[in-house]
């Protein structure tokens, strides 16, 4: 069963078209990764998952059921961290929990999160640093060991050791067949524990893809020393993208099938050649541009 179906989702803000008729599905236990540069829709669309704000047309579906007729049932299944965490000023983490608690009952895992994301529930959230509210925010969000984690940026404002207990956190709701959705702004992350992602540009989804197909996108970084200068424009002409230039040496990025490269370099005097294959994040930028 899908855990997520997003259908022809559109939200309009006046004349700004901020999400533009989106759609896809996330399956039960999977992680899947919600990526898109600034402005590309993807905070608006967690908003309208959430119900905070309705769609201007479109449907949401959680664990089966219509996020505006259902939303007070599918809260209680599910965990969610806002990229913008907010918390009572005055109250203590404590008192946050507690609160937690009343909602959706007092079985949750908060006192071993508080220990391994070594958080202080004792000190009032108006003098946290942003690192320790964002532990907060996930201790709420992981307590109840929801069937649906939503999660805009989890890592934001964490060290790198606490960004690893994050994922081990994530990990362990999967194992236990939650599904994770999460918005990231960290490629690395998401090459390391998502499983599917949707890239998503100007309100509207660039792919939909397998993390392991992406990675077999046939990207190239070219590394080239030649023995004189030449007329670049030759490379263009094979669809290779120029990234840096200078006398005898050029860098390019090539897409797709590297042979007309190779075919044209043989014809060169070529005196250094290194050619790499695109990093993910490389790979990630191809869509979005």
């Amino acid at each position: 069963m899908d855990a997520l179906i997003i259908n022809n989702l559109v939200k309009h803000f006046g004349d700004t078209k901020a999400v533009n008729g989106i759609s896809f599905s996330v399956s039960q236990g999977e992680i899947f990764g919600f990526l898109g540069p600034n402005g590309a829709g993807k905070t608006t669309t967690i908003r309208c998952i959430m119900d905070f704000i309705h769609p201007t047309a479109g449907s949401i579906r959680i664990l089966g059921k219509d996020t505006q007729r259902d939303g007070a049932d599918i809260r209680h299944q599910v965990g969610y961290l806002s990229g913008y965490v907010r918390f009572y000023g005055q109250w203590t983490g404590h008192e946050h929990i507690a609160y937690a608690k009343k909602l959706n009952g007092e079985k949750n895992i908060s006192d071993e999160l508080i220990e391994r994301l070594a958080f202080d529930p004792s000190i009032k959230t108006k003098n946290l640093s942003s690192g320790n509210r964002q532990k907060l925010g996930l201790i709420l969000a992981f307590m109840n060991q929801p069937k649906l984690l939503i999660m805009d940026e989890p890592t934001n404002a964490l060290d790198p050791l606490l960004q690893n207990t994050v994922y081990e956190l994530l990990g362990e709701a999967q194992k236990r067949g939650a599904t994770v959705f999460m918005s990231s702004h960290n490629l690395a992350e998401v090459d390391r524990i998502c499983t599917k992602v949707c890239i998503i540009k100007n309100g509207k989804v660039t792919a939909v893809k397998e993390i392991t197909a992406l990675e077999n996108v046939r990207v190239y970084t070219a590394h080239i020393h030649l023995a004189n200068t030449v007329d670049l424009s030759m490379f263009k002409k094979i669809g290779a993208e120029i990234i840096e230039s200078r006398n005898d040496y050029a860098t390019m990025k090539i897409t797709g099938d590297i042979g007309p490269l190779i075919k044209l370099l043989s014809t060169l005097p070529v005196k250094d050649l290194r050619i790499e294959h695109a990093s993910l994040e490389d790979i990630f930028l191809t869509f979005y541009h």
